[in-house]
């Protein structure tokens, strides 16, 4: 029987959404990490790395897209300004295809610990890289490694922001109420993301791929009698290895079987949760630098 009051639009029971983080080129040339344990030495480009983020431009994003193009599956792109500058064609054809263009940041590197004015002029750098690009206007933020400063949540509704991601507290969207009005949580899953739980390193496509499932069948059957998210953070240079993409094609032809699931990009999420928001958990929380979450800015 059809909810009175239905969770997702046309009466879903769960929404599955996808994030793609477009990072390629937005990376220090020295010293970005790898796959390689050993770090570069006196500051030099280290060229294994770079060619690793470069996968994720060449091949990994456009594999990607042709995935979710057979599925009729849109995602939500968070672009780093730096990597859309070098790569404006790519970032247009993710817009192009349906997909959201989002923002994440000026370049590849924390953001936290900048003073608000900084922070503020680093958030507005990506978003007119984006703008240039796409004609896009990003209403969604995610930071690097998801961490921001006790200022972040108002000077991204200072410039026009609906919601960000960075709070993994829950398995639906909320609300919290800023001095200007109310800005959404379109929640984070560190344990479905690729570069946290499931590395290049001692990849397991058998794993990965039942986690997929049974995260996605746990949420399916509460999704009954409550609003319930399935949220899956792919990075560019990751998940569009030929192998990765390989199980994300098994598991959405898995998934897409099943009736009643709102694949969503993260704005129509943000704003299914503002619509309906007597039926939206609204967190009424102080200032972030009280209780260790976001919230107003003190």
């Amino acid at each position: 029987m059809a909810n009175e009051a239905p969770f997702w639009p046309n009466n879903a029971r769960l929404a599955v959404s996808f994030s793609l983080m477009f990072e390629g080129g937005g990376q220090p040339i020295s010293g970005a990490g790898g796959v390689i344990p050993d770090p570069i030495e006196r500051d030099l480009p280290d060229m294994p790395t770079n060619g690793v983020f470069q996968y994720g431009i060449y091949e990994g994003t456009p594999r990607l897209l042709d995935l979710m193009d057979r599925y009729n599956v849109k995602l939500s792109a968070f672009m780093i300004g730096q990597a859309v500058d070098k790569a404006p064609d790519l970032a247009q054809e993710i817009v192009r295809r349906g997909h959201e263009a989002a923002a994440h940041g000026r370049t590849w590197e924390p953001s936290y610990n900048l003073d608000p004015e900084a922070e503020r002029r680093f958030i507005a750098d990506n978003v007119a890289s984006i703008e240039r690009a796409t004609g896009q206007t990003p209403r969604g933020w995610s930071a690097y490694w998801v961490r921001n400063s006790v200022s972040t949540l108002d000077i991204l509704q200072g410039l026009g922001f609906t919601y960000h991601l960075d709070e993994p507290s829950r398995d639906e969207p909320f609300i919290v109420p800023l001095k200007n009005g109310d800005f959404v949580t379109v929640p984070y899953t560190f344990h479905m993301n690729d570069i946290v739980s499931f590395p290049l390193d001692g990849w397991n496509p058998a794993a990965y791929e039942q986690a997929l499932r049974d995260e996605f069948d746990q949420l399916y059957e509460e999704g009954a009698t409550r609003r319930r998210m399935m949220v899956i953070s792919l990075h560019d240079r990751i998940s569009g290895h030929a192998n990765r993409v390989r199980v994300l094609n098994r598991f959405l032809a898995y998934a897409t079987s099943k009736p009643a699931v709102w694949f969503a990009r993260k704005d129509e999420v943000a704003d299914w949760a503002l619509e309906t928001r007597d039926r939206t958990p609204v967190l009424d929380r102080g200032p972030a630098n009280v209780h260790g979450l976001p919230g107003p800015a003190a």
